[in-house]
């Protein structure tokens, strides 16, 4: 088999690295790759962001198939365009990748399906964000809604300084651009697991869970990064916990998105708090 990976990061290196150990596989190619993808597969020149330079990636390397891991398109509907085009491809529909793309929807979706997560107030202005501040007690979680490459969150310790990290998320001042929605929700205490499972549609199969360094000082001081490093461990979930993760979270989630008439094949990232109430969805 010909493989085409589409994305840059340690994510996609990962998968190229042991894609490349199946004796089923004879190439890998990578778009746009980097340097150390460039050791395990041949790199394309070409912009992840832009469809039709992937289209014409795929039709220059016949690909039996081509995974797509990278946020970033998968929101701009690339497996949508692969799929129509009679490309066989591994990744959720631009429908079904809102759950990474849109916090709100994400945290709505959860809502519907009786997934355990924090509360939370999906706000449209400021107006709208400083009643619902008075819904919650501090600290107070502020995101932005939508993708922000891991660093959209904010730990407001006040309100005060919750509404004007929200502020500066409405203006763009935050994060460079400005948001549409801004996303509240109850601090949780806990130790932070990011709990990943294979899904071909219907069916789960559990990932290592991993832990991710995230703020910038020792001793979970400093601004959120969005990691600054992880590690990954059978030690981070017991046998009984990855079971029930998969029971009251990662199998409804699947099962949720096709009841919606959404397809989620890929990799679906459950970022969890382990609380003393038990396990939360971020």
């Amino acid at each position: 088999m010909k493989i085409l990976v589409i994305g840059s990061g340690g994510r996609e290196h990962a998968l190229v690295w042991k894609l490349r150990q199946s004796p089923r596989v004879s190439q890998i190619y990578c778009l746009p790759g980097n340097g150390g993808i460039c050791d395990e597969a041949t790199c394309l020149p070409g912009d992840p962001k832009n469809i039709e330079g992937l289209l014409a990636a795929a039709h220059q390397v016949q690909p039996d198939i081509s995974v797509v891991a990278a946020e970033l398109p998968l929101t701009l509907g690339v497996v949508d365009e692969f799929t129509r085009r009679g490309l066989r491809t591994f990744g959720p529909t631009q429908a079904a990748a809102q759950l990474e793309s849109s916090k709100g929807f994400a945290k709505e979706f959860m809502q519907r399906h009786q997934i355990p997560t924090a509360h939370y107030a999906v706000c449209t202005s400021e107006d709208e964000l400083r009643k619902s501040l008075g819904l919650f007690s501090a600290p107070v979680v502020v995101k932005a809604d939508g993708l922000a490459a891991g660093k959209g969150v904010v730990i407001a310790a006040t309100k005060e300084e919750a509404a004007t990290a929200a502020t500066d998320m409405f203006s763009g001042k935050l994060l460079g651009t400005p948001v549409a929605n801004v996303v509240l929700e109850e601090f949780l205490e806990g130790e932070e697991i990011s709990f990943l499972v294979l899904s071909d549609g219907e069916r789960v199969v559990p990932l290592v869970a991993a832990q991710d360094h995230k703020r910038i000082g020792d001793g979970d001081t400093g601004a959120n990064t969005g990691g600054m490093g992880a590690y990954s461990t059978d030690a981070l979930v017991d046998p009984g916990m990855v079971e029930w993760l998969l029971n009251h979270i990662a199998r409804p989630v699947v099962a949720g998105m096709k009841s919606e008439g959404m397809v989620y094949r890929g990799i679906l990232y459950c970022g969890l708090m382990m609380t003393a109430k038990g396990p939360m969805v971020l």
